[in-house]
């Protein structure tokens, strides 16, 4: 019985409706495997589909214009070993063995004991689930060709606009293909090196059959497509014709306020616009408005004049990191478009704080309590009690998007800028989990090894000084978040209470919120309830 391979579609992502825009083989090609057989286009790229088995092209299932998704059947191919088995394939060794030319080696078959060999085989090593984060930067590949490397070993390093991360090797062995540089974007599933590994494997009795020392004719190499070039920039359309574009591309024209319609040629196959178009387009606009003297939409805020400082002294130009630069760009929209109000008050954490260090004197406790982890705690407890701190705004702004899950954001001071890991589903979790948790969270943040989805999820963000000091600040929502924490160092005050000054250990909270979602009474009564939860934390009982 003849087995067939059949060539599908891999996981492309949440892309649907690709374009096949080549086809390079046909029935009765011989096929290599990683050979590309198809070139596939989707909105933000081409891509090659390599063949996953060698052998040769029984069923070509796709046609140039066609449109796939994961799962559609692209070739079916009739592997190598079965195929020369065909009766073809026994003509063909039997011309070769008449040719006086072509040197045969003949023996009987003999049978051989099991036995176990080392068998290299070459595994990939791609770019794992990093949550909905796109175009990273790869800034170190710390391999190359050749190398050899160890299970877990760094193999390259990215950076996101949250954190950098380090790639580890699923396996080891020898590097024979480095597929990134430095430089380079890459998303989830793209690969990053080819690694050989050896593994052992049984042997089977064979037989020496007739091998023919001249091969077959290769198979002839197959030219990938050149890359399309992108038009530098659009022109507006006036024939009336309807835009040639993807609904992703539509969709990220509406976004940006573009009419699509005034976009002819784009940079794509057949003219198709692409997302560059767009931001082309944009950029001509807006280059325009400015030489014609016109205010931008937005603030239209004028920018800080250039001051050339090395004529007052001698200085020293030091690049920010990538962290650090998006998180200003992000701190910038936020105080630009969301109305901030912060409410200062000091919550009585004397007794917390007394029942924090009798749980930390046990010494068969294997953690140690941080007051950060009440605070959290007591967090939740008030947010459930005011939803509307756990939502967000819906972009329209007509509607709020309440939350039915707790998690919240600490915000961590690292070398390379502030990042914030995300502590999961804290209603559910007791003290000394949480505790473990955010001492996780807090080491892979010193080691540069926070993935995205460590950082994404997030209802509220706490960002805590009390470890440096201050008596109050004006911490930044986090958006899409409607609200902060920000907490400062403890003091001990005298109180009164009522007949006399008692010495109490006072805990500053700055709470900043969206005033469109939480208004100046709501925000009030929020953080009533919170300090009433850090004054009493046997109130998270109840």
């Amino acid at each position: 019985m003849t087995l067939l391979t059949e060539m599908k579609v891999p996981d492309v992502g949440d892309v649907h409706d690709i374009d096949v825009i080549e086809i390079l083989v046909q029935v009765g090609d011989v096929v290599e495997e990683e050979q590309t057989v198809a070139v596939l286009e989707t909105d933000k790229a081409s891509m090659d589909l390599p063949a996953i088995a060698a052998g040769v092209v029984k069923q070509v299932h796709l046609s140039v214009g066609d449109k796939v998704n994961e799962g559609s059947l692209v070739i079916t191919i009739e592997p190598a070993a079965v195929n020369n088995a065909a009766p073809a394939a026994v003509e063909e060794s039997a011309s070769i063995a008449a040719d006086p030319a072509v040197q045969v080696e003949t023996a009987a078959p003999v049978s051989e004991p099991v036995v176990t060999a080392g068998v290299a085989s070459v595994i990939e090593v791609a770019v794992p689930d990093v949550g909905d984060v796109h175009d990273i930067d790869v800034i170190e590949v710390l391999i190359q060709v050749g190398d050899v490397v160890t299970k877990e070993q760094t193999l390259a390093v990215l950076e996101t606009d949250k954190a950098s991360m380090d790639l580890p090797s699923t396996e080891g062995g020898v590097v024979k293909e480095v597929l990134v540089k430095v430089g380079d974007k890459v998303n989830e599933g793209d690969l990053i090196i080819r690694l050989e590994t050896q593994t052992q494997t049984a042997i089977a009795p064979t037989a020496k059959t007739v091998t023919p020392v001249a091969s077959a004719a290769p198979v002839a190499d197959v030219k990938k497509p050149s890359p399309v070039s992108v038009a530098p920039v659009p022109v507006a359309n006036r024939s009336g014709k309807s835009a040639h574009a993807t609904p992703g591309v539509r969709l990220f024209a509406r976004e940006l306020g573009v009419d699509i319609s005034l976009i002819t040629q784009g940079g794509g196959r057949k003219g198709r616009i692409l997302k560059d178009d767009v931001k082309n387009f944009v950029k001509q606009v807006m280059a325009s408005s400015a030489t014609s003297g016109a205010v931008q939409g937005g603030a239209g805020i004028p920018p800080i004049p250039a001051v050339d400082f090395s004529k007052f002294g001698e200085t020293e130009e030091q690049k920010l990191s990538k962290i650090k630069r998006l998180t200003g760009k992000n701190l910038s929209r936020v105080w630009l478009n969301l109305p901030l109000v912060t409410y200062h008050d000091e919550a009585d954490i004397t007794e917390m704080e007394a029942f924090r260090k009798a749980l930390n004197s046990d010494k068969s406790a294997d953690i140690k309590v941080t007051g950060l982890i009440f605070i959290v705690k007591a967090l939740v407890a008030a947010m459930q009690k005011f939803p509307t701190v756990n939502s967000s705004l819906s972009p329209d702004g007509e509607s709020l998007i309440l939350k039915k899950y707790f998690n919240v954001g600490i915000a961590v001071d690292t070398p390379n800028g502030l990042v914030v890991p995300v502590l999961k589903g804290v209603d559910k979790k007791g003290i000394a989990e949480l505790t473990n948790d955010l001492n996780s969270l807090s080491q892979k943040a010193r080691d540069g090894k926070l993935l995205p989805a460590d950082m994404s999820g997030g209802c509220i963000t706490i960002s805590s000084l009390g470890g440096i000091g201050g008596k109050a600040f004006t911490p930044i929502v986090n958006a899409p978040e409607v609200a902060i924490l920000g907490v400062t160092r403890s003091e001990m005050k005298p109180v009164w209470n009522g007949s006399e000054f008692e010495p109490k250990l006072m805990l500053p909270l700055d709470l900043t919120y969206d005033h469109r979602v939480i208004d100046g009474a709501e925000g009030a009564r929020f953080m009533a309830t919170l300090i009433k939860y850090l004054s009493d934390i046997r109130r998270l009982l109840l």
